[in-house]
């Protein structure tokens, strides 16, 4: 009951995750967009007032004008929308989605013993100390070097380095599906980090200048602009990541920390075209596409660099028939852990010939084709093994 418990939790946490992250990356796509395409008022009114950039749009049969102020404007409205809940949401739904996920069998799905054979107390806490360290490092490296000259590219060139560190630390230490989320989820701690440490204590200290008549430090806005930016950038990296773990090809691969560099810098630079093409049809920027090329460059590389070697044909007369004799003592030694008669994680069992057949689909694809099963290859599951299920399932899949 504990198993299907938990897949219960895992369904609904991912389901309001899903939801959360929605809202947030909408929000933040829409507002960097609108500041890409804010143009200088024509009507005095307008400018009289302080509006430093507006947009018009037409959308849902209606017609908006978004406007923003240089600063702040003369009097503030009693009603405010803030944008910071979508941000919290989002990731305290992952966290406790990665909590169910992944710190609840930290045995099973953190812990790759071949590569680090550590306690379960021990991954979980280097596990979670991967976002408190790279916070700490990442914020220490915008305010030291963001305030320099050409710091915004200091910046970016310090944290691309970092994260090139972090990825491949965590794809030595943990298992490779684990070691993909983990640093996603560490990028995604900071973006949620930039919205609670500096982006909403610095408006809120604006609004309340403004109420009380005081003057309001333009610092507050730049900074919270600086974190801004740099959560956009983040934000296809991330779902990279957390979407990686259905795709063992990506995070099983001997050298599965530049692949996950890799992709994360090619998403980095599609977002960047994304960003830089409102800039460029209003003439203040460069055609961005070059931004999109590299980036989809990169991705082809990898895609290609990824590609499986074609098997060797077989013959027919050296290869029998795959008995399930052959087949039950892998399901056994690999699978009954967690789809016995006490676990059956996924809702799944195997501790029949019966039921293996009647999952007999399921077991082919989690072992043969994508290998995502067992997870972490904790039991050490062989090639061979593998490729004897896939030839057992592709056979009729008997069971007698």
């Amino acid at each position: 009951m504990e198993s299907y418990y938990l897949d219960w939790a895992n369904l609904l946490l991912r389901w309001l995750h899903v939801i959360t992250a929605i809202a947030w990356i909408g929000a933040s796509f829409y507002f960097v967009m609108l500041d890409s395409s804010l143009e200088k008022p024509k009507d005095q009114e307008s400018l009289d007032k302080g509006v430093g950039g507006e947009q018009w749009a037409v959308h849902g049969g209606g017609f908006y004008n978004a406007q923003k102020y240089t600063v702040s404007p003369k009097k503030l409205p009693d009603h405010l929308h803030w944008s910071y809940w979508e941000s919290y949401s989002t990731w305290l739904s992952g966290f406790a989605l990665f909590s169910v996920s992944y710190l609840w069998n930290a045995s099973t799905y953190l812990i790759d013993k071949s590569k680090m054979d550590w306690s379960p107390g021990a991954a979980i806490g280097v596990a979670l100390a991967f976002f408190v360290v790279f916070w700490m490092v990442y914020d220490t490296i915008c305010q030291v070097f963001g305030k320099r000259k050409n710091g915004d590219g200091i910046v970016g060139f310090l944290l691309f380095v970092f994260i090139c560190f972090a990825a491949w630390l965590a794809c030595h230490w943990f298992a490779g599906r684990a070691a993909f989320l983990l640093v996603g989820a560490m990028l995604a701690t900071t973006m949620s980090a930039n919205v609670f440490f500096w982006i909403i204590p610095g408006q809120r200290k604006n609004v309340a200048n403004l109420r009380a008549g005081l003057p309001v430090d333009p610092v507050h806005g730049i900074r919270g602009k600086q974190r801004s930016v740099h959560n956009t950038y983040f934000t296809l990296p991330v779902l990279f990541a957390m979407l990686s773990g259905h795709y063992s090809f990506t995070y099983t691969h001997p050298q599965n920390w530049l692949v996950l560099v890799a992709i994360m810098l090619g998403g980095a630079l599609i977002r960047q075209f994304f960003v830089m093409r409102h800039h460029w049809k209003l003439g203040r920027a460069s055609h961005p596409l070059p931004y999109a090329l590299v980036g989809v460059a990169i991705l082809v590389g990898v895609i290609v660099l990824l590609k499986p070697q074609p098997a060797a044909p077989v013959e027919a007369a050296a290869a029998p028939a795959v008995s399930f004799a052959q087949v039950q003592p892998l399901v056994q030694q690999h699978c009954l852990a967690c789809h016995g008669a006490q676990v059956q994680m996924k809702n799944v069992r195997l501790d029949s010939p019966e039921l293996i057949a009647k999952n007999a689909q399921a077991i082919y694809q989690q072992v043969t084709v994508t290998k995502i099963m067992p997870m972490g290859n904790a039991t050490g599951m062989t090639e061979a093994d593998r490729a004897l299920i896939g030839r057992w399932f592709q056979e009729g899949a008997k069971t007698h």
